[in-house]
């Protein structure tokens, strides 16, 4: 019988890819923020 990792939940590849895309959207985050000189709250209309 093949060890085989479980295919949904908090397994390495999944915490990775989403350790990556939450770093992603930090970062277009910042530049938006950057660029348009408000920030994220003020450009949803909430503040």
């Amino acid at each position: 019988m093949e060890n085989q990792q479980p295919k949904f939940g908090f397994t390495s590849f999944a915490e990775t890819w989403n350790g990556r895309l939450a770093m992603l959207g930090f970062v277009i985050g910042l530049a938006t923020e950057y660029l348009t000189g408000q920030g994220i709250l003020s450009q949803l209309g909430l503040m």
